[in-house]
């Protein structure tokens, strides 16, 4: 299943990139690189809700900084109740630097997400600045 999963979110982000490029005059397409970060249950999921709720608003505050430093330009949730939590896609040079700035997650460092990471490329201009 996580295989499939993973074909169907990387053919959604390919045709997403393709809808956002239609009408854009580009004789010669730039590629940009970015990381998307896939975030996952962790091993560590029995907080209590107030400890749950914590780590909620902790981690949302997180990605708001990340968001607001220009490094995060997309975050969110998967709607299903499955073992992929959500996602990220960074904009940085490096994957080191996608891997320091993942774990300042609260809901990672406390382990109730775990994540992997992906290089990814489409058009520049596109969908992202």
């Amino acid at each position: 299943m996580t295989k499939q999963f993973l074909l169907t979110v990387v053919f959604f982000l390919f045709a997403f990139s393709l809808l956002c490029a239609q009408g854009k005059d580009a004789e010669k397409p730039v590629m940009k690189n970015y990381f998307i970060v896939f975030l996952k249950k962790g091993p560590i999921r029995n907080q209590d809700s107030l400890e749950v709720e914590k780590l909620q608003l902790a981690h949302l505050y997180n990605i708001s900084k990340l968001h607001a430093e220009g490094k995060l330009i997309v975050a969110g949730p998967f709607l299903d109740d499955g073992d992929f939590r959500g996602i990220f896609i960074f904009d940085v040079p490096t994957l080191e630097e996608v891997r320091k700035l993942v774990e300042t997650d609260p809901a990672i460092i406390s382990g109730r997400l775990s994540y992997e990471v992906h290089p990814w490329m489409t058009q520049q201009g596109t969908c992202f600045k």
